[in-house]
C-alpha cells in the first residue's frame, strides 16, 4: 500500500529542524526500500523549509501511522500537522526515476484538495514528461478520492498549479520542494 506523508512544519521551528537533521535521514534510511519520493518543501521566498514530503509503501495503514508519527521531527515538535493519507502510484515510478533527474528546474509539490459533491479525478494529465510523481489522494481503506498529490517540474508556481483542473477541487496548493535525502 502507498502513502502521502506531508509533515508541515510550525512557525518558527526551523532551529529545531536542523538540529534533528541526522535523526530524520537516519530514521529515513530505515525505509529506504520503501521510499518512493521524499524531500522538503520549502518557502518560495527565503528557501526555508515549511514542510516535509514522503511518498512511501508501507504494508498496512497501522505501519503508515507509525512512520508519520515516530519520525523524530514529530515527536519532538518540529512540525503544526500531518497530512498522512493513501495514495496511489499512478505512474509507477520512484522520484530516483525520474527521466529529469535530481537537479535543473524548479521543482513543486502540487496538493489538490477534492471537493466532497466532485467526481473523483483518477486520470493523468496528458503532458507527464514534468511529472516526478503523481496519484489520487484517498481514504484509509483506499475506497474514497479525497485529492491529487504531484510532484512536478515546472518553470514557476502557475505553471504547476496546471497540472490540476482547479474546477475539480475545493482548493490547490503549491510548494517549492526539492529532492530530498541524505546529501552525498
Amino acid at each position: 500500500m502507498e502513502f502521502f506523508c506531508y509533515h508541515r512544519d510550525r512557525p518558527r521551528s526551523l532551529a529545531l529542524r536542523q538540529e534533528l537533521v541526522e535523526q530524520h535521514w537516519s530514521y529515513m534510511d530505515r525505509y529506504a526500500s520503501e521510499m518512493i519520493a521524499r524531500g522538503p518543501t520549502l518557502s518560495a521566498t527565503d528557501g526555508v523549509p515549511t514542510g516535509s514530503v514522503h511518498v512511501v509503501d508501507l504494508a498496512t495503514p497501522a505501519a503508515a501511522r507509525a512512520f508519520a508519527f515516530d519520525e523524530p521531527g514529530y515527536q519532538a515538535g518540529v512540525y503544526r500537522d500531518v497530512l498522512l493519507r493513501r495514495w496511489h502510484n499512478m505512474l509507477g515510478r520512484t522520484m530516483w526515476e525520474f527521466p529529469g533527474g535530481r537537479t535543473g528546474g524548479n521543482r513543486f509539490l502540487v496538493l489538490g484538495l477534492g471537493r466532497p459533491d466532485e467526481a473523483a479525478d483518477v486520470t493523468l494529465p496528458p503532458d507527464q514528461d514534468e511529472l516526478i510523481a503523481y496519484g489520487p489522494l484517498l481514504s484509509d481503506d483506499g475506497s474514497t478520492w479525497l485529492g491529487t498529490a504531484a510532484l512536478v517540474r515546472a518553470p514557476d508556481p502557475e505553471t504547476a498549479r496546471a497540472v490540476l483542473a482547479p474546477d475539480r477541487y475545493a482548493d490547490i496548493e503549491v510548494h517549492s520542494w526539492q529532492f530530498g535525502g541524505r546529501p552525498s
